[in-house]
């Protein structure tokens, strides 16, 4: 059996708003990667163990992903979800659900389920319904801050890469989208290459920024194949944000871990928080 040292890198998004508590920032970060390393200390699966970070995410108010996420126009809450393990190439993902708490680990259920990869709207629901994930009140998820912040321009997503002791490498993504989106409107983090992507024998990313932007240059599989011509996660990150500011036009932001366990990280915007966890640290790397 393999045996690899495990990594662990999540993002709070590359619309987090600068202004912002910047303490509140590190303490959801340090939840989430505490929650994601937790499994992979104990042996655990890098898929539990995204999920487990991006879920912690998810329940925190001050994150663009389930109890945080942004409103749409009509003042309510539709989220995106994917994960991918990079061994199979297994993958899940849910568009403009509501009323789930925990989008991630429906998209996790679905992606075991293994009949269908993808699934939006009611059918969401219903699958959440039928496989057993907890459904909520949608007012549930619709915070005071996102009310007074609708017409706001911060947006952002979260997500985490993981490499277990196994060698296996698995991302997932989580966002509520832009504030004001129309609603149906979906953007890169359910599409695998675009918002999330893994493969075992490259290494893993998650995406966050202009999702129109991101889908226009596919750009977590893009970052991969950069990855793979310079074998250094910090520089292909870098190629991967140049990309899409200049060919896809937009701004944003990825991380990504290879499968030697280097993570890498880069945004064009001002702020994007990043946390991190390896043997080698002791706790939580937090660059922001």
């Amino acid at each position: 059996m393999t045996s690899r040292v495990p990594a662990l890198i999540v993002h709070g998004g590359a619309g987090a708003d600068p202004t912002d508590d910047p303490d509140e920032l590190r303490d959801g970060i340090r939840q989430a990667v505490a929650a994601g390393w937790a499994v992979l200390r104990d042996g655990g699966s890098a898929v539990i163990a995204v999920e487990a970070a991006v879920c912690a995410l998810e329940d925190h108010p001050r994150f663009n992903a389930g109890r945080g996420s942004v409103l749409t126009a009509d003042g309510t809450v539709e989220m995106d979800a994917s994960i991918m393990e990079g061994d199979g190439l297994m993958n899940g993902a849910v568009a403009c659900v509501t009323g789930i708490r925990h989008p991630v680990s429906l998209a996790k259920r679905i992606m075991e389920e293994g009949r269908h990869s993808f699934f939006v709207g009611e059918g969401a629901r219903a699958r959440a319904r039928e496989l057993g994930v907890p459904l909520c009140d949608p007012a549930e998820l619709v915070t005071e801050r996102q009310r007074r912040r609708l017409e706001s321009i911060q947006a952002g997503t979260v997500g985490a890469v993981a490499l277990d002791r196994r060698g296996l490498i698995a991302a997932a993504t989580s966002t509520g989208g832009i504030p004001g989106k129309l609603p149906g409107r979906v953007g890169d983090s359910p599409l695998i290459g675009c918002g999330t992507y893994a493969e075992s024998t490259l290494g893993g990313v998650s995406c966050t920024g202009d999702g129109e932007a991101i889908i226009r240059v596919v750009l977590a599989r893009r970052a991969l194949d950069i990855l793979k011509a310079t074998t250094e996660p910090r520089h292909a990150c870098q190629v991967a944000v140049d990309v899409l500011v200049e060919e896809g036009r937009g701004g944003g932001g990825l991380i990504c871990i290879d499968w030697k366990g280097q993570a890498g990280w880069a945004q064009s915007t001002s702020l994007m928080p990043v946390g991190l966890m390896s043997p080698g640290h002791s706790a939580p790397f937090l660059p922001f």
